[in-house]
């Protein structure tokens, strides 16, 4: 299956991996091939994250870190609706 990050998504990877950058840049390329990793896994197993309260959509932790990556299933693609550090509050 195909990978498409929103517009949201990319930007929420962005900003995370850009402070983590700042404090160290490896750990930054470590985290952003993790969670790139746990995406593209998402293509063989689309349905082996958490279902969550909101319809359709998914939550799998990219573990050893707690980013939470939100996403939904469609017809011919996995759609990444958010990536947020699990330790953030949801937003409204």
């Amino acid at each position: 299956m195909r990978l498409r990050l929103t517009r949201p998504a990319a930007s929420q990877l962005d900003q995370a991996l850009a402070y983590i950058d700042r404090r160290n840049r490896q750990g930054a390329r470590k985290v952003q091939q993790r969670l790139q990793a746990a995406m593209e896994l998402r293509g063989q197993h689309p349905f082996a994250g958490s279902i969550t309260a909101r319809p359709g959509v998914r939550r799998l932790i990219a573990r050893p870190y707690p980013y939470a990556i939100t996403y939904c299933v469609a017809a011919d693609e996995i759609v990444i609706l958010g990536i947020r550090h699990a330790a953030r509050q949801p937003q409204p």
